[in-house]
Formats: structure tokens, C-alpha cells, sequence
């Protein structure tokens, strides 16, 4: 771990698994409430310099990019040892996050005059909140922590960072490498069991959560901020729709479906998880799916012929079974895929499904894995209705020959954003959230920054 700059070790580990191999990927080590105590302490003690000194926090934002790029192998190597995604992938997500970290060093925040006159000159600014959690995922460990680090950092606060205990090895070699150019203090990274995250989530020193991971466990982090009245950010589930219009060309956008479908193995949080497609055309783009799930190749993320890695861990894979079957005992087909691949690891064949409605599991709820259903509709308002009456609200998309009419649909859509003949795609400069059940608040962009500060008036009277 890296507690105040420094190395620190801890009496107890827990094992990492490779999930393409099953084999040892590593060891964590497991913080105790007393390291947790000292990692939140040093983010204390670094405050206050860290957020009066603007020039140097923008500086060494524009540092951390920079390590991020000189050290892209190694750490790719170890998210594709401890999450499974092909190793081209795990690069993207280092070098993804040394760009958002120097838009947030280049990011100019200024602040706003409201009034000046003869009866007062009112200056609203953007000031930090304090010491920050930002709790991560297992899908993109690095990608997710640099979403919090950056602007967090640029805004002024300190960090004690969380990673998932399924993939911390990235971010404690993360947590090290900024220790050695960061103020001490000014990001603490820890690892640990499962309940780590209540310790943190607790902690009388902590200002503002930044969370992303499931719903259910955000409503855990949203109560454990309640009393101590502590500032929330939530990115959780979602279950993406992607809306075919009628005069949508089939052949045209069935790869970049499939492929925003199955980005990260269906590991994505707005990855398309359900397709509706007009009757008509369903036939014509089940086909094309099923030509792309059976040709892709799946397996060890290290290979450079692998497209697809495994399911990260054998929850989701259980889970990801357990849809599958409730899906084909209600009538559904598996068009493609729907078994584990023979060997060792979590790795599963890229599943395509239908003869599946609304109302049922697989459409309901987040797979999170390598299934994609796909739902036939015969009337366009009827449709909306259903992908509006889901719990969550991520993101969305609109896939049509006639863009203009596909963003009238957009305005439709109960989803925090909507994307039209493409999906997942994000930038440091636009903002990125969800309504509903898919969380509280918005990561990237000003936004992302206003996120991780409070506002002050300053009334000047003449």
C-alpha cells in the first residue's frame, strides 16, 4: 500500500486469480483500521498545502500523465493478469488515463462575478471539500481511479484511494509510482477484504465519497455517508438499451453493436445489455450477431490473438449462468455461445438470446457478462415505454439511417446519455452519468470537477 508517500506492508494478504488461467496472479495486502486511520490522517495533514497551492497541483497532474505513459507496460500487464482483458485493451486504459489526467491539469476553473455595481461586487468560486474516497470497480481499475483522481486532485482535495478486492494490483503499483512524485499524503492507496469498504466509507475524516460499482452496494455507501453527512458520488448499474429504429441499415451498424455490446466481455457498465429491433429487421441482425459471436476469439488476454478475455471472476460468471437459464425456461434461445469454454479460467463463449421479452431476467437486469438479448418490437411508442420503465438510466443509444430523427427519439429516452449510431463513447470534456437506479451525480468535464467541490459566495460591499 502507499500510506503518506511510503511503501507499507501489512501482516495479512489475500490471493489474486488470474482469471484465464486460475493460476496466482499476486498478493494484496489487507489494511487494518489502524493503516486506514494513518492513510486518512496523511490525506488530512496534505490538505491544506495540497489546496492552496493551484500551480502546483496542475503541474503535477501533467507529472502523474506523464508516469502513466512511461509506465504503461507494466501496468497493463497487471490489469490483464488480474482482470483478463487482452492486453491491447489494458494499454488503452493506462494511456485513456493519462489523457484524462492532463485535460484536468490544462482544465482552466475560474471563478464567476454575479454582480458588480454600485451595491456590491458577489464572486461565486469552485473550493475543495477535503480528504476524498474514491472506492473502484473491477472492470477498469485504472481507468475508474483516474476518473476520481483527476479531478479531484485538480480541484484541491487529497485521496484516499480503494480498489476493488478482485483487481488491486494495478492500483497499489499505481499507489507506489505516485509516491514517488506526489506531495506525501496527497493520494493513499489501500487494499483489503470486503470490509475495508465500510471502514472507509465510516471514517469521521473522510469528506466526499466518489463510488462506482453496483447499485446495491451504493446504497450501502449512500447510507454510510448519511450521518456524518458526507458529499456522495454514485456511478452505478445500468442496463443500456440500444433502440434499432425501422429504417436503420442492418449491416451497417451490426459490428459496432456487437462490439459495444461486448466491450470488456460485456464488462462495461454502459455496454449495450439489451437490443430492440423492429420485427422485420430482427432476423437479418440476429444473424449478423451470431456471425460475430461465433467467429470471435476468446481466451488468455495476454494472447495478442485474443479479442474477448474471461469473466473476471467466478461470481459473475455464476451469475451470468444463472440468467442464461432462467432466460431458455421461459422459452428464450441461445442463437450463439451459452457455455464455458473447456480449460481453466472463467472463460465463456459470447451469447446471443431471443425469443426474450421485458419483464423477464435477462432484460431486466445488468448481465454483466458476455450475453447480449435481443427483443423484437412492432410499434416504436410502445418500446420506449418499455426501456423507459426500467429501474436504471445509464446510458442509451438510437441506431438509424436518419440522425436527426434518432435525436428527436434521444429526448425520449429516460437514460443520463445517449449516444446515436455508436455507444461508450467517452472524453475527458463531456460528462458522463446516470438517472434512476444508475446512480447519484456526474464523473469528466467541469461537471466531473464541480462534483468534487463546494461552492462560496464572497459579497463585497461597497
Amino acid at each position: 500500500m502507499t500510506i503518506a508517500g511510503k511503501p507499507v506492508r501489512s501482516a495479512g494478504t489475500v490471493p489474486i486469480t488470474n482469471p484465464a488461467t486460475g493460476e496466482l496472479a499476486g498478493h494484496a495486502p489487507c489494511c487494518t483500521k489502524k493503516q486506514l486511520d494513518l492513510a486518512v490522517g496523511a490525506a488530512v495533514d496534505a490538505y491544506q498545502g495540497w489546496a492552496a497551492d493551484e500551480t502546483l497541483r496542475r503541474t503535477m497532474l501533467g507529472s502523474v500523465s506523464e508516469v502513466l505513459k512511461g509506465n504503461a507496460d507494466e501496468l497493463s500487464r497487471l490489469i490483464t493478469a488480474e482482470q483478463g482483458k487482452p492486453l491491447r485493451e489494458s494499454r488503452i486504459e493506462i494511456l485513456g488515463s493519462a489523457r484524462w489526467m492532463r485535460w484536468y491539469a490544462e482544465f482552466q476553473a475560474d471563478e464567476e462575478i454575479i454582480q458588480d455595481d454600485a451595491r456590491g461586487r458577489v464572486v461565486v468560486r469552485r473550493r475543495p471539500i477535503g480528504p476524498v474516497a474514491a472506492i473502484t470497480p473491477w472492470n477498469y481499475p485504472i481507468t475508474t481511479a483516474c476518473w476520481k483522481l483527476a479531478p479531484a486532485l485538480r480541484a484541491g482535495n487529497t485521496v484516499v484511494l480503494k480498489p476493488s478486492p478482485f483487481t488491486p494490483l494495478a492500483t497499489l503499483r499505481l499507489g507506489e509510482l505516485l509516491g514517488e512524485v506526489l506531495p506525501p499524503g496527497v493520494v493513499n492507496v489501500v487494499s483489503g477484504t470486503s470490509e475495508l469498504g465500510p471502514w472507509v466509507t465510516g471514517h469521521p475524516g473522510i469528506r466526499k465519497i466518489s463510488f462506482t460499482g453496483s447499485t446495491d452496494n451504493g446504497r450501502a455507501v449512500a447510507r454510510a455517508a448519511v450521518d456524518d453527512l458526507k458529499r456522495v458520488s454514485l456511478e452505478l448499474g445500468g442496463n443500456d438499451a440500444a433502440l434499432v429504429l425501422f429504417d436503420a441499415n442492418v449491416q451497417n451498424m451490426a459490428e459496432r453493436i456487437f462490439w459495444n455490446a461486448f466491450a470488456n466481455n460485456g464488462q462495461t457498465c454502459t455496454a449495450i445489455k439489451r437490443v430492440y429491433v423492429p420485427e422485420r429487421l430482427s432476423g437479418e441482425l440476429v444473424e449478423a450477431l451470431v456471425s460475430l459471436a461465433t467467429s470471435a476469439r476468446v481466451g488468455n488476454g495476454m494472447d495478442e490473438a485474443t479479442q474477448l478475455g474471461p469473466i473476471s471472476n467466478p461470481f459473475q460468471r455464476d451469475l451470468v449462468e444463472d440468467l442464461l437459464h432462467d432466460a431458455v425456461s421461459r422459452d428464450g434461445r441461445i442463437a450463439a455461445g451459452g457455455r464455458r469454454l473447456t480449460g481453466p479460467g472463467y472463460c465463456f463463449e459470447p451469447t446471443i438470446v431471443t425469443g426474450v421479452l421485458d419483464g423477464e431476467r435477462i432484460v431486466d437486469e445488468e448481465q454483466f457478462g458476455p450475453v447480449l438479448p435481443i427483443i423484437a418490437y412492432q410499434n416504436e411508442d410502445d418500446v420506449i415505454d418499455c426501456i423507459n420503465a426500467s429501474r436504471y438510466g445509464l446510458g442509451s443509444s438510437i441506431w438509424s439511417s436518419d440522425p436527426d430523427r434518432a435525436v428527436t427519439i434521444a429526448r425520449r429516452i429516460e437514460s443520463g446519455m445517449t449516444w446515436i449510431n455508436t455507444h461508450i463513447v467517452a472524453a475527458p470534456h463531456q460528462p458522463f452519468g446516470g438517472i434512476k437506479w444508475s446512480g447519484i451525480g456526474v464523473e469528466n468535464g467541469r461537471w466531473g470537477y464541480e462534483s468534487f467541490t463546494e461552492l462560496q459566495m464572497i459579497h463585497v460591499s461597497p
